[in-house]
């Protein structure tokens, strides 16, 4: 295999993105997969119906990776731009077509607090049509994701049973039991192991619940779920 020094590359190979792991050590990322439609809430103030619509999928390219304390640039072409906190699943080991839910849970190296950044004028546009979310979903700097802690220092029985609150210059917009998602961190795992292959690297967004909304040039975003450090960015002036 062709490493990066290798002289067949006509161009520089891009960098390998990664996240921090609490306690030192960076976690490579190779694919981010996301869940929609993970909260009853949030599919009914999208105008879905949590017992009809099964979640969705989605994907956004790795290197929408932003870390924490970072400053984010509002994207262009949108007019409404939102925050969707979130659980992220950080895949240490690899697997498809898992049955098992405790084989599922195996495959979780570590969580982290996540927002899934949206441009939700594009989004609304792409369901009208009947197109893909890729223009609202997968743009640049569109995925920001706090320090990732192992299970080992978190166990996952700790994460399932903490509260998601997502905070805009201070005030709570979003605030729900990581217990009320329809479909459960393991569950999420087995059901996404049946379209793909899920490789260590891998993170994975579980959903976000009721509460999303607008971010303004400015505007500070924190997003906590229970121990796990906050996840904290700025949209750029």
């Amino acid at each position: 295999m062709a490493n990066e020094n290798d002289p067949k590359f006509v161009i520089a190979p891009p960098p390998q993105i990664s996240l921090p792991i609490l306690g030192g050590g960076r976690f490579p990322v190779r694919r981010i997969f996301c869940i929609g439609k993970n909260y009853v809430l949030h599919v009914e103030e999208m105008g879905g119906d949590a017992k009809s619509d099964p979640p969705v999928y989605f994907t956004k390219p790795r290197d929408a990776i932003v870390e924490n304390d970072s400053i984010v640039p509002y994207p262009p072409a949108t007019n409404d731009f939102h925050f969707e906190g979130e659980l992220v699943l950080a895949i240490g080991k690899g697997g498809a077509h898992i049955s098992d839910a405790q084989a599922a849970s195996a495959m979780i190296f570590g969580t982290a607090c996540g927002c899934d950044l949206t441009r939700r004028d594009l989004q609304s546009k792409a369901k009208a049509a009947g197109g893909p979310w890729d223009s609202a979903k997968a743009f640049d700097h569109s995925a920001p994701v706090g320090p990732i802690v192992s299970v080992s220092n978190q166990p996952l029985e700790n994460t399932a049973n903490a509260e998601l609150i997502t905070r805009v210059n201070n005030e709570i917009c979003q605030q729900a039991p990581i217990a009320t998602m329809i479909w459960s961190m393991s569950e999420i795992v087995m059901a996404l192991s049946d379209f793909v292959a899920l490789a260590p690297g891998d993170l994975i967004f579980t959903g976000t619940p009721a509460g999303v909304g607008p971010l303004n040039k400015g505007d500070a975003v924190q997003i906590e779920i229970g121990s796990l450090p906050a996840l904290k960015f700025t949209i750029a002036r």
